[in-house]
Parts: structure tokens; C-alpha cells; sequence
């Protein structure tokens, strides 16, 4: 960036760099005034003022100007009795610090302005300026300050202190710091000044965080940050800005700006509230969301969220929002997917106030609500499962939020987390003789226990389920049942009666227009009819329930019916089908993860079967770190195996056929690259082995018109 001004100022530009308080803008405007090259196009008429050391007015400005370019002008009443002066000559300028005299708000604003501006049109004169604010000239080339590199980071700290004996402690903290240098240049004041080593400064950052960054110079980001919010132009926005700007400080992400009207509806001039933020270097846009820098959010965040209305308005709205029931067949269902860009803010508000207000019903009830929503929208596991399961059993919340979080360890893959989850939650709802929520978890119970190969156990859970339903009168219960007994009946190898168990259930889900459990059904229908070989049936199957889904746009569910057909042609060798399937597939789980590693596994099998044995190493052992994350423990395990397999066949010695062309390459772009072959013929066939040719590729230009292609070893 430093190079970038110098090239500016030396073709006489007007500059103006724009930042946060603390970001470096005096710093780097020091650096390109005492630049050689900007030394040697302006000479001695390199000026700088700081103009938050005069009162803002035009005169006081006129007065500043006139003494520091040497015009000898006293009181001048306008830029014209200085413009022979400024005009004489080719001068650098620098206005620091000058949204002190800029911020429309303040007295003499359009005066001040137009004097500025007025300046900046100067042929010969680069007038830079520093501000945190964005009304500058419009002649002026504005470049937004930056925060560091991690690197440019360590060197700012080290520079102040050096002695650091466990780096990546050292890093953590500049990273907590978003590499902001004036919170960098006070942390190594402070760690210098109290001779700490790397452990006590962890421990100190630990329990204070940004309020241990103040000098015994007295310097400290608190001012800093307080200057800007003294500015004529913030508090111009109310008394009520205060606050807006903690609940901005609040949420990781910030505010997005597409929920300010259900957010702040009380304020009719929120969208002008949250621009000022940003023309004030308070907060910046990142997207679609109004965030700030770290420093900021922790100075401003509320010490106490409960004290702060605003804070507590905006958890109700959230709150209100997640109580939707999502429901595939209601209207409103794609609606819920809000949560997919604010999963960070809301999970970050749930983990605050279920610690500071444990026996709010009302956040229980949200935390639920939020871990359902993940369920459907964004398969990831949540920091709030360890609170959930901290519960006292006797609390009211404890069993619904277990049955929540057992579906969500289904959908990424952690099947024995997820029946354990499911049996203490049946333990809890058998104690409080809630029948009903002990046949939806029976039901529920008995689906894990297909999934693990205990059939037997599953079909009397799916059976006590039926029967607690039909007691009930609870018909959908009941069809629910039929569903899971058809899995666990196809599971425990007997097909006809599963594929009249899913029948039934299809008519029935149909009557009553349960049309996502039609398509899920229909997709079950289809992995009985191929356990049972009636491949085209299948395919008939699963493109129903594809139609279906896609009907309704269920990203979930065409997710798994493209992996299902793609999984089928791969199986029938029909490479080209398999990989349009996977390719649909992964489109449909760019925001689950989980899904996009079943995808991944999908294609690492698929380049496995093509020989593509590089490619599919890859494409397994980045399936298996995603499998790794969540505790996906069966995906993983046969990931692992896949990768043996792979492995396995680099390591062997390829086996060339003499009379079958393969059409395929003749030498593995994976073989070592120094390895050396010789041919020997055995039983009609060219086996390649290990030799001491000089040259690879003298070895391929002997042989390679031979008309011989190669087998792989597994086959």
C-alpha cells in the first residue's frame, strides 16, 4: 500500500486514507512524507498538520494552513488571499486526523468542506488526508486502511518486545486482535513495561482482553475509540446509538442488513443509523453484515447483555423467529433457511444467556428450536450440545433438547452418539409418563437401531411405538411406524414384506399430504426394489421421489437421492451416470458439510473403480477429515479402509495384458518417479518389475510400440 500512495503523491494526486481509529493512517502518511522518492519530488514543501489540535472552525484552519506552508498570511479570510502562494510551488499536504474538522455535523462544516475541497484541485499541491470518517473531497482517491498481515503483526509486537517464548500463544492473541496495530503496539507496551512472559501475558489477556491495553503513558484503545464516539456526527444519531452499536458489537457476525427492518422496526431511521456507523470507521460491511473489528466489539459489546434493552429486544426477535415449526410441507419451511448465514450470531447468543439466565424457559425452548434448525438448514454440531447434556435430568428442557440433538448427530454420520442420546432421553420421557413423546422417541430409536444392523431390537421398538400411537389415536404415528418397520424389515432381509410396508405408508403419507414423507418413502421404495435386483424399479423409485423433492425445492432430500442413483450406476459400472449424480449431489450440500464429504466419498470410490488412483486418494482423505470433525465414526472407518485399498494398489507393480487393449495409460501418473521397469513375460502376460534402466522415459520410447495394455491388480 505504501508503494500505492508514493505513485499517487508523486503524480500529484489527492489521497485520502480511511480507517478506524488506531489503524495506522498517521503512521503510513508519515512513512510516505519521509519517503525518498517523495523526498526528492517535493523537497523542503512537505507539510503536516494535525487538525485535532485547533478548534474547527474555517478560520483556525486558514490560519494553520497559511503558517504551515510559510505564506506568512495572518487570519487569512479566505483560500484566495493563499492561493499565489499555493500556487507557486509543488507541495505535499497532509491533513491528519481530519475528520475533526470534516464531520458534516460540526460547526462550519460547509465552509471547512469547501475550503478542503478547494485544496484538492490544486494542479500542483497532493493533498493527503487522514480520517476516520468517509465525507472527504470527492477529487480525493480513498483508500479504505487495512489491518495487518499476521506477519507485519509479530513485527509490530516484537519490535516492542522481544522475548516471546511460545509463538503460537503470542499469534492467538493477534489474531483475537483482528491484527489491529495500535491494539498490537499497547499489548507489547503493557507486556514490556510488566516484564511478563508469553504465559503470564495469555493469562492477563485472558481475564482482562482489551482493557489491559492501556499504557503507563496513559495511551489506551478505550480513548481511542471514545474520540470517535464523540464526534459531532455519532452523536447526532441519538441517544439510543450507544446501544445499536453494542448489539452490533455483541454478534460475531455483526448485523446483517437485510434484518434491520424485523430487528430494529422501532427505529424509523435504522438504515441511516447503520450507515453512519460505517462512514464513521466504527463498523464496516462484510457482505451483507454491518460488523467491526475485534478490539471494537470488545470495548463496545454490554459487560452485562441483560442490562442492555436493546441487547434483550433484539434476543427476543431471534427467539421468535427460531419458534417456527419446520415442517418440508409447510409454505413457510424455506423461509427457516435465515439460519444457514446466521448459525455464528444466534449459536453465539444461545451460549451467552443459557449461561446467564439458565432458567429462562424461553431460552431452552430457542436453544432447541436453534439445534432443530441446524437439522434441517446446516448439518454441523453446536458448542451448545455440552450445555444440553449439563442439564439436570430433572429439568424441564433436558429431554426434548436430547431428542433434538440425537437427529442432529444423525445427520452427520455419528450414529452411536446418536442412539445414545435417544436412550437417556426415553429414560427421562418413561419417568414423566409422557406416552406420546415415548413412542415418538421408540419410533425414532428404532430407525438408529437399523441404521446400526440391530434389527431385531428395532422392530420390537418400532412395533411398542405403533401400538402406544394407536392407542392414541395418533394415525400419523402410526404410518411414521410403518416407515420405520419397512427399513428395518428390508434391513433384516426381507424384502416383499418391507415393499408392502412402504407401500401402504406412501398411500397413507399421501392421503394426508405429507408430501416430504412421500418423497422419503419413495426413496426407501427404491433401496428395497434394489436389494431385491429390480434395478430399473429402483431408478423408477428414486426419480419419483427426485420429482417430488424437487417439486418442492428440499435441498436435503435431493441430496440423498442423487447420491442414491449415483451410488446405483456406479454399482452397475455406469461411470457417466454416477458422476452427473454425484455432480448434483454436491451441488446440493455446498452448506452441509457432512453431505459434501458423503459426496466426496461418492467420487473417491468412483475415480478408485477408473483407476484414477491419485485423484481418488485425495478426494478420500479430504472426505475423511470432514468424516473426523464431526464423529461421523462409520463414514470415517470405511474412508480409512478405502484409503488402504488405494494405497495398497500404488504400491503394486502394474500387470500389462498382452492382448486386451484397455485404451488406458500404459504408466500411472502416481508411480514414484524414479522407479525403473523391465518387462518379463509369464503365463502371456507383460508383468512390469523394478530394474536399473538409466531413464524412464528411454524405457517408454522402446516399448511403448508394443501393442500391450495393462490390467490393474484387483481385477
Amino acid at each position: 500500500m505504501i508503494d500505492e500512495i508514493v505513485c499517487l503523491a508523486g503524480d500529484v494526486k489527492p489521497i485520502a486514507l480511511i480507517g478506524v481509529g488506531g489503524i495506522g493512517k498517521t503512521s503510513i502518511a508519515l512513512k510516505v512524507l519521509h519517503h525518498d522518492r517523495i523526498k526528492q519530488r517535493f523537497g523542503d514543501e512537505r507539510r503536516f498538520i494535525r487538525c485535532d489540535q485547533f478548534p474547527s472552525s474555517c478560520s483556525h484552519l486558514l490560519s494553520r494552513l497559511s503558517k504551515a506552508i510559510g505564506a506568512g498570511v495572518e487570519n487569512p479570510e479566505g483560500l484566495a488571499y493563499l492561493r499565489p502562494f499555493l500556487s507557486s510551488k509543488k507541495m505535499l499536504i497532509v491533513l491528519d486526523n481530519a475528520e475533526s474538522i470534516l464531520d458534516p455535523e460540526g460547526a462550519n462544516a460547509g465552509e471547512i468542506y469547501a475550503v478542503v475541497e478547494e485544496l484538492s484541485q490544486f494542479d500542483n499541491i497532493c493533498l493527503c488526508v487522514t480520517s476516520r470518517i468517509s465525507t472527504i473531497p470527492s477529487a480525493c482517491k480513498t483508500l479504505d486502511i487495512p489491518t495487518l498481515s499476521i506477519a507485519a503483526a509479530r513485527d509490530v509486537f516484537h519490535c516492542i518486545y522481544e522475548d516471546v517464548e511460545q509463538p503460537d500463544l503470542l499469534d492467538n492473541i493477534l489474531c483475537q486482535l483482528d491484527f489491529h496495530p495500535l491494539s498490537i503496539t499497547l499489548l507489547a507496551t503493557v507486556a514490556h513495561q510488566n516484564k511478563w512472559n508469553t504465559d503470564r501475558l495469555a493469562k492477563e489477556w485472558e481475564g482482562q482482553r482489551t482493557r489491559m491495553l492501556q499504557t503507563m503513558h496513559n495511551r489506551s484503545l478505550a480513548a481511542t475509540i471514545e474520540l470517535s464516539l464523540s464526534s459531532p456526527m455519532f452523536q447526532e444519531l441519538g441517544p439510543d446509538a450507544r446501544g445499536l452499536l453494542g448489539v452490533v458489537a455483541f454478534f460475531p457476525q455483526g448485523v446483517d442488513e437485510k434484518n434491520l427492518d424485523w430487528l430494529f422496526s422501532t427505529f424509523s431511521n435504522r438504515t441511516n443509523i447503520f450507515d453512519k456507523f460505517c462512514i464513521l470507521s466504527l463498523a464496516y460491511r462484510n457482505n451483507s453484515f454491518v460488523t467491526m473489528l475485534a478490539p471494537l466489539r470488545d470495548h463496545l459489546c454490554p459487560k452485562d447483555p441483560l442490562s442492555s434493552p436493546l441487547l434483550r429486544m433484539t434476543k427476543e426477535r431471534y427467539f421468535t423467529r427460531m419458534s417456527v415449526n419446520i415442517d418440508p410441507n409447510d409454505p413457510g419451511f424455506q423461509e427457516s433457511r435465515w439460519i444457514t448465514s446466521e448459525d455464528v450470531n444466534v449459536e453465539h447468543l444461545l451460549d451467552v444467556f443459557t449461561t446467564i439466565d439458565a432458567n429462562s424457559d424461553s431460552t431452552w425452548d430457542a436453544c432447541a428450536d436453534f439445534v432443530d434448525h441446524l437439522t434441517w438448514h446446516k448439518n454441523r454440531l453446536t458448542i451448545l450440545g455440552s450445555k444440553i447434556e449439563g442439564l439436570p435430568d430433572d429439568h424441564w428442557a433436558k429431554p426434548n433438547c436430547l431428542y433434538v440433538l440425537s437427529r442432529l448427530f444423525r445427520v452427520v454420520g455419528n450414529r452411536m452418539e446418536r442412539k445414545r442420546l435417544l436412550i437417556h432421553t426415553l429414560r427421562l420421557w418413561r419417568e414423566r409418563g409422557d406416552d406420546r413423546a415415548v413412542a415418538r422417541t421408540l419410533r425414532v430409536l428404532s430407525e438408529a437401531n437399523q441404521r446400526m444392523g440391530l434389527h431385531d431390537e428395532g422392530i420390537r421398538q418400532a412395533e411398542e411405538a405403533s401400538q402406544i400411537f394407536k392407542g392414541l389415536g395418533d394415525s400419523m404415528g402410526e404410518t411414521l411406524c410403518l416407515k420405520a418397520l419397512a427399513m428395518l424389515l428390508k434391513s433384516n432381509k426381507q424384502p416383499d414384506a418391507a415393499e408392502e410396508a412402504a407401500s401402504r405408508a406412501i398411500d397413507l403419507f399421501s392421503k394426508k399430504g405429507k408430501f416430504f414423507q412421500v418423497s422419503s418413502s419413495r426413496r426407501l421404495l427404491g433401496h428395497i426394489c434394489e436389494s431385491k435386483g429390480e434395478i430399473e424399479k429402483a431408478i423408477e423409485h428414486f426419480k419419483a421421489a427426485l420429482g417430488t423433492a424437487a417439486s418442492f425445492t428440499w435441498t436435503d432430500q435431493l441430496f440423498w437421492v442423487h447420491r442414491d442413483l449415483a451410488d446405483l450406476f456406479l454399482k452397475k459400472d455406469n461411470f457417466e451416470d454416477a458422476q452427473v449424480h454425484i455432480e448434483h449431489a454436491k451441488s446440493h450440500s455446498v452448506k452441509h458439510t457432512y453431505h459434501l464429504g458423503r459426496a466426496m466419498q461418492l467420487q473417491a470410490r468412483l475415480w478408485y473403480k477408473q483407476n484414477k488412483l491419485g485423484e481418488a486418494r485425495s478426494e478420500a482423505l479430504r472426505a475423511a477429515d470432514l468424516f473426523e470433525k464431526f464423529g461421523a465414526v462409520e463414514n470415517l472407518k470405511y474412508c480409512r479402509e478405502l484409503i488402504q485399498r488405494i494405497e495398497g494398489d500404488m504400491d503394486k507393480p502394474v500387470v500389462l495384458n498382452n492382448s486386451v487393449d484397455s485404451g488406458e495409460p500404459l504408466f500411472r501418473s502416481d508411480a514414484t518417479s524414479h522407479a525403473y521397469y523391465c518387462f518379463t513375460s509369464r503365463a502371456g502376460h507383460w508383468t512390469l518389475m523394478m530394474t536399473s534402466f538409466t531413464s524412464l522415459p528411454i524405457f517408454q520410447e522402446h516399448f511403448l510400440h508394443m501393442s500391450i495394455s495393462h490390467r490393474t491388480p484387483r481385477h
